[in-house]
């Protein structure tokens, strides 16, 4: 009912055509609701050996089929408190196929009553023998909580020191229940498929892919790019296939699996963990089955991804659960590729909005996108230029900075650009939530590198009050030398003794000043993103001024050669690094358009 003016008269134009759509979709969940809310499950403790059954699945289309299931038993304590029903599958072309990739979730029935999901299965069998997921337990995730907690967790060292493992959080495996070697039982694997990415990111990633339960698929399924629109829910009914996306747009990535049971506005699917991390917003899709391909492992669906249909809100170790009509809070990720000033490529994409999954996922694209365009090998320089924004800060993190390589650029530069957005992510700030990720890479087919050479000083002795002039020369290819002059004044009052001026490339430089935190965790959002800003980018050489003396990181900010007492009360506190050379000042020599690396140091005698 429309509460205004006018009551009886009907919204017009696009008003109407939403509030019709609002209220198709309502009715649609309702009526879901009502033909699911009485369900129906038959406890574990009833299961017993020589029990038939029925379980269903999608072998072609979006058509849900039957297939039998004898149960063969149940294995008690497969995991703690946790059991498995054995059963024999049959019917359709399972005795040809065995279990496959993406049946994972297929509910299965006794008299009518749903007694849980085929999950796990032996590789390399010949009998299409599965363990089934005890309902009871895949409705347990229910009762998990539905948030993150809350709160910093991870230290600079955990994240900056792993690079690419950084991003996971644990080196996560497909389970094994039961057995050893060839003979173990293991989670049915969750094909993914990958759309838009190049050979060479597939074969990349494909080894820490696999370390999540993930088998990787390219080139011969089209999902992972659904539909914008929500779509109806009553085409979704227990046995239908379901993709969880994780990014979509110009390169996609989704895992496909089954649909178990729907409860009112509730579904679980899978009957094993996805990527096992907890709390989520994961969108996922209605799918269909193109073909089914046998394979001596394990066979596998070939599946297309259509309309969405909800979130994914929970992934736990024996189900994945969430809930109908609801949209999940993505990334937007735009790539520019630009080669010789001239824009060859634009790269549109949305991503999951995950801690753990995002940076991996914009690894991925950032691979893919500069190796669609370089060269395998040969010399190559890219430019980044981007930003990280988000939604509660008006400050951005600006991503800026030059490689050059003679080949593996798109590794190098993948990497670096990644590992930011993993440590602002995971620190685990609300006030860090990404809102969009801008990237723009510019390449061209020449090595703009120089090296730090000859640094050397104007003098060798100086008072307080002294200028002195710092002199460093830079060698690239083909004879190119330039030289770089800086004058430097010693402060006046400094004490007799050493002070040395260190040269160095971006990344040493950035390096040398994260090992002063290197165990801290990050108390504030600030801090992280100060953190951050200490990468320093490669097309400038750094000038370290420093003395031997004691210095003391407090809150991400260095704390110079402090008085005795000072140094005392600090040198007892918990969370406060001690350095062993305490930072003057930092000049910055400015290269142009060339990546500069490496170290020089040099010194100079102050005198009283």
């Amino acid at each position: 009912m429309i509460a205004a003016e006018g009551q009886n008269r009907k919204p017009r134009g696009s008003d109407y055509t939403e509030s019709v759509k609002y209220l198709a979709l309502a009715a649609a969940l309702m009526s879901t609701s009502v033909a699911h809310a009485a369900l129906s499950i038959m406890p574990l403790r009833d299961i017993h050996a020589g029990m038939k059954g029925v379980g269903r699945t999608v072998f072609r289309g979006d058509k849900v089929e039957d297939f039998q299931v004898e149960i063969l038993g149940v294995l008690p304590n497969t995991s703690p408190k946790e059991s498995l029903i054995l059963g024999r599958l049959s019917g359709g072309p399972l005795e040809h196929t065995g279990v496959m990739q993406g049946m994972s979730g297929s509910p299965v029935y006794i008299d009518g009553k749903l007694i849980g999901a085929v999950a796990l299965a032996f590789p390399y069998a010949k009998d299409p023998i599965a363990g089934i997921r005890p309902i009871e337990e895949m409705l347990k995730v229910d009762s998990a909580p539905t948030a993150p907690a809350g709160g910093p967790t991870p230290s600079v060292a955990s994240l900056f020191g792993k690079a690419v493992n950084a991003f996971f959080p644990k080196p996560a495996v497909p389970h094994e229940v039961a057995g050893f070697g060839d003979t173990r039982m293991v989670e049915v694997a969750t094909p993914l498929a990958l759309g838009g990415f190049t050979a060479n990111t597939v074969e990349q990633f494909t080894p820490e892919i696999r370390k999540l339960g993930l088998e990787p698929r390219q080139g011969i399924s089209a999902g992972g790019a659904p539909q914008d629109v929500m779509g109806d829910p009553s085409k979704l009914r227990p046995g239908s296939m379901i993709s969880v996306e994780l990014m979509s747009g110009d390169m996609s990535v989704g895992a496909d699996g089954t649909l178990t049971c729907i409860d009112g506005n509730k579904i679980y699917a899978f009957g094993h963990r996805f990527l096992d991390v907890g709390p989520a917003d994961l969108p996922f899709t209605r799918s269909e089955v193109l073909a089914l391909l046998a394979n001596v492992n394990t066979s596998f669906k070939i599946s297309s991804s259509h309309e969405l249909m909800g979130i994914i809100s929970q992934d736990r170790e024996t189900a994945i659960a969430g809930s109908l009509g609801k949209r999940a809070a993505l990334i937007p990720v735009d790539i520019d590729v630009v080669q010789d000033t001239r824009k060859v490529q634009t790269y549109h994409m949305k991503m999951v909005n995950d801690r753990y999954l995002s940076p991996i996922l914009f690894q991925m694209a950032v691979f893919s996108a500069i190796d669609a365009t370089e060269r395998a090998q040969g010399v190559s320089t890219i430019v980044v230029r981007g930003a990280i924004q988000f939604a509660n800060r008006k400050d951005d993190v600006q991503l800026r900075n030059i490689y050059a390589s003679d080949g593996g650029s798109a590794t190098m530069v993948s990497n670096a650009t990644a590992i930011p957005l993993a440590y602002l992510m995971q620190a685990g700030f609300d006030a860090l939530k990404v809102d969009k990720i801008s990237l723009r890479l510019e390449s061209s087919d020449s090595r703009k590198e120089l090296t730090i050479g000859q640094v050397s000083l104007s003098r060798k002795e100086v008072r307080p009050g002294d200028t002195l002039e710092l002199m460093t020369q830079l060698e690239g290819e083909n004879g190119v030398e330039l030289t770089r002059s800086l004058k430097y004044t010693i402060p006046p009052g400094t004490a007799p003794g050493t002070i040395y001026f260190t040269v160095a490339d971006g990344a040493q430089t950035g390096l040398a000043e994260l090992k002063q935190v290197i165990n801290e965790t990050p108390h504030s959002p600030e801090q992280s993103i100060s953190t951050v800003r200490r990468l320093r980018p490669s097309d400038k050489a750094y000038v370290r001024v420093w003395r031997a003396e004691p210095a003391y990181e407090v809150a991400g900010e260095e704390l110079p050669d402090p008085p005795p007492s000072l140094a005392l009360v600090l040198g007892s506190t918990q969370n406060v690094s001690q350095n062993r050379n305490s930072k003057i000042t930092e000049l910055v020599i400015d290269a142009g358009d060339m990546m500069v690396t490496g170290s020089r140091t040099v010194q100079v005698e102050v005198k009283e």
